[in-house]
C-alpha cells in the first residue's frame, strides 16, 4: 500500500462524525503510538470516573471548595439538586424576559426612547468568551450593538466611550463581577459613572449588574435602583461562564438565539460522555494533545479557523485551555510545571504572516484546523474558472495541512457545517471537556488557578506602596533622592519598583516631580508637585 493510501486509510480509520450536528474531527495527522492509546486506556476510564464526580456535584476545585458545575447550565436535570435545577431554569427565563423587553420596547432607555447600546464591563472569562460569541453570531444589525471594556487601561475605556459620543442616554451599561470586588471592573464601572454623572445622567437607570448572589455587587445593585441583577452562581468558574448569565445575557441582547447555543453544547456534551475512545470527540483531542507533547505540554496549539467570523475563537481558547492546564504541581504536590501555550489568528490570513515558521523554523507546535464547511448564505461568483473565493479558502486550508505534513508537523482537523448558535455552543462544550478529560490524565486541577491569585497579590502590595510614597512626600520640603525616599518608607529592597511607581505618577503629573538622568534612575530627585 503506497503512502497516499495508508493516508487514506488511516484518516478514515480515525475520522470522527457527529450527525446530529454534522460535526467532523480528524487527528490523523497526529503520531499516535499504539503502545500509549493501549497503556492509556485504564487512566482515560479514571478520567470519565472523575468527570462523572464531577458532574455530580464533588468539590473539584478545593482552594475555594467550590463545586464545578458549567455542565449543569445546559441540561439543569443533571444539577445535583432541584433547588440549583430550578435557579438555573429561573436564570434563563430572566435574561430571555429582559431581552424581550428591550427589544420590544417595554423597557425604555430614561429618555422614553429604545436602547441601542450595550457596554459590557468584565475581565479574563467574563469579557473572553462573551466578544468570541458576538463576533461569531451577531447579527449584522443587532438589536443593541455590544462594546468592550475588558481592562483598567483609561486611554482604552476612553476609546470606547468616545465612540459612543451622543448615545449614552440610550445605553445599557452591564457590570460582572462574581465577587463585586474585583478590581478590574470595579475600576471600569467607576470611570462610566463618572461619565454618567458629568452628563447629568443617572448611571443607575442605565446599569446592570452580573454578579454572585449575596455580592458587595448585588447590594450595591440593588440599594441603588439598577434596572437589573443577574446570577453568576458560585459553582461556575469564570473560563467556563459563557453557558452562564455571563454569555447568555449579552448574546439574547444581540439577538443571538441563547437556546440554540444550550441545545448544542447539550448535544456535544452527551457525545462527550461516551466512555469508548473513537466514539468520544473530546476524549480524542486530549489523547492528542497528550501524543503530540508527551503528556507535558512540549508543544504548542496554534489554531486556526478558516473563517472570518472565528477570529478570537483563539484568544477564547487561550483563557480555557492555559488557565486550566498551566499548574506548577500535580495532585499528589509533585513539581511538574504543566501547560499548553495557545494562540493563532485565522486562515488565510497567516498564510501571508506566520505559517512560513510553522512549516519550516522551529518544530515545536501542532496546528488545530477549523474548518467552516458552508461558504455563505446564497451563491458566490467565479473568481476563476470555476472557482469561489470560499474555494479558494478551502483550498488553502487544504494545502496547509498537506504541506505541513510533508514537513513532521501535526495537526488535527475540526470541522463544522456552518458558525451558528448551535456549532458554536458545541465547539465550547467540546473544549470544556477536552481540558477536563486531558486534565485528569496527567493528575492535575483544571479548575483552580493559583498563579492569577498570585499576580494579584503582587499588583496589592505595588499599590500599598504607592500609598506609602505618596503620604510621605512632605509638600513644605525639598527633593530627596529616590534612595533617601526608599528607605524612609521601609522599601530599600524594592526600590525599583519604587522607581517604576515613582516614574509612572510623573508621567501623569500626580503627586510628585522628578529631576535626573532618566538612564540613571540612581540620580532621581522626588519632590511634592
Amino acid at each position: 500500500m503506497g503512502q497516499a493510501e495508508l493516508l487514506w486509510q488511516r484518516y478514515q480509520d480515525w475520522l470522527y462524525y457527529h450527525a446530529g450536528l454534522d460535526f467532523y474531527l480528524d487527528i490523523s495527522r497526529i503520531d499516535l503510538d499504539p503502545n500509549l492509546i493501549t497503556q492509556w486506556q485504564p487512566r482515560l476510564q479514571q478520567a470519565f470516573d472523575e468527570m462523572e464526580k464531577l458532574e455530580q456535584g464533588a468539590i473539584a476545585n478545593p482552594d475555594e471548595h467550590r463545586q464545578v458545575g458549567h455542565y449543569w447550565l445546559r441540561d439543569p436535570d443533571l444539577a445535583p439538586s432541584p433547588t440549583v435545577s430550578a435557579e438555573i431554569r429561573t436564570a434563563i427565563d430572566q435574561i430571555e424576559q429582559f431581552a424581550a423587553q428591550i427589544h420590544q420596547g417595554s423597557r425604555l432607555a430614561p429618555t422614553g426612547q429604545p436602547f441601542q447600546d450595550l457596554v459590557w464591563i468584565g475581565i479574563g472569562g467574563s469579557a473572553l468568551g462573551p466578544q468570541f460569541v458576538a463576533a461569531a453570531l451577531a447579527p449584522d444589525r443587532p438589536p443593541l450593538a455590544i462594546h468592550f471594556i475588558d481592562n483598567t487601561d483609561p486611554d482604552g475605556i476612553d476609546r470606547v466611550m468616545a465612540g459612543l459620543a451622543g448615545r449614552l442616554p440610550q445605553t445599557l451599561v452591564a457590570v460582572v463581577s462574581k465577587s463585586g470586588g474585583t478590581p478590574e471592573p470595579r475600576n471600569g464601572m467607576i470611570e462610566i459613572q463618572a461619565i454618567y454623572q458629568q452628563l447629568g445622567l443617572s448611571f443607575a437607570r442605565h446599569a446592570l449588574a452580573i454578579t454572585s448572589p449575596g455580592s458587595k455587587l448585588e447590594a450595591m445593585a440593588q440599594q441603588e435602583g439598577w434596572l437589573g441583577v443577574f446570577p453568576i452562581f458560585d459553582w461556575v468558574g469564570g473560563r467556563t461562564s459563557e453557558l452562564s448569565a455571563v454569555g447568555l445575557l449579552p448574546a439574547a441582547l444581540q439577538g443571538i438565539p441563547i437556546r440554540e447555543m444550550l441545545a448544542g453544547a447539550a448535544e456535544m456534551d452527551q457525545a462527550t460522555r461516551l466512555r469508548q475512545l473513537q466514539d468520544n470527540p473530546a476524549a480524542l483531542l486530549a489523547l492528542a494533545w497528550y501524543a503530540v507533547g508527551s503528556g507535558q505540554g512540549q508543544k504548542d496549539m496554534v489554531v486556526l479557523p478558516y473563517k472570518d467570523r472565528l477570529l478570537l475563537f483563539s484568544r477564547y481558547l487561550q483563557q480555557l485551555v492555559m488557565e486550566s492546564l498551566g499548574k506548577s504541581h500535580d495532585l499528589s504536590g509533585r513539581l511538574v510545571n504543566q501547560g499548553i501555550a495557545v494562540y493563532g489568528n485565522k486562515g488565510s490570513t497567516d498564510q501571508h504572516a506566520y505559517v512560513q515558521q510553522l512549516r519550516d523554523g522551529i518544530n515545536n507546535f501542532f496546528v488545530t484546523f477549523i474548518e467552516v464547511l458552508q461558504d455563505r448564505v446564497g451563491d458566490s461568483p467565479l473568481v476563476e474558472a470555476d472557482v469561489t473565493a470560499g474555494d479558494y479558502l478551502s483550498g488553502l486550508l487544504q494545502g496547509t495541512r498537506q504541506a505541513l505534513y510533508e514537513n513532521q508537523r501535526q495537526s488535527i482537523t475540526v470541522t463544522i457545517p456552518t458558525v451558528n448558535a448551535r456549532t458554536v455552543g458545541a465547539l465550547i462544550a467540546l473544549y470544556e471537556r477536552a481540558v477536563g478529560l486531558y486534565a485528569s490524565l496527567i493528575h492535575i486541577n483544571a479548575y483552580h488557578q493559583p498563579g492569577v491569585e498570585a499576580g494579584k497579590k503582587a499588583a496589592s502590595g505595588v499599590l500599598d506602596l504607592q500609598r506609602k510614597l505618596i503620604h510621605a512626600l512632605d509638600p513644605t520640603g525639598g527633593s530627596l533622592a529616590l534612595t533617601d525616599l526608599a528607605e524612609q518608607i521601609g522599601a530599600s529592597e524594592q526600590i525599583e519598583i519604587l522607581y517604576k511607581i515613582v516614574r509612572h505618577l510623573a508621567a501623569n503629573q500626580r503627586h510628585l516631580q522628578v529631576s535626573g538622568d532618566p538612564r540613571l534612575p540612581s540620580t532621581w530627585q522626588v519632590r511634592k508637585r
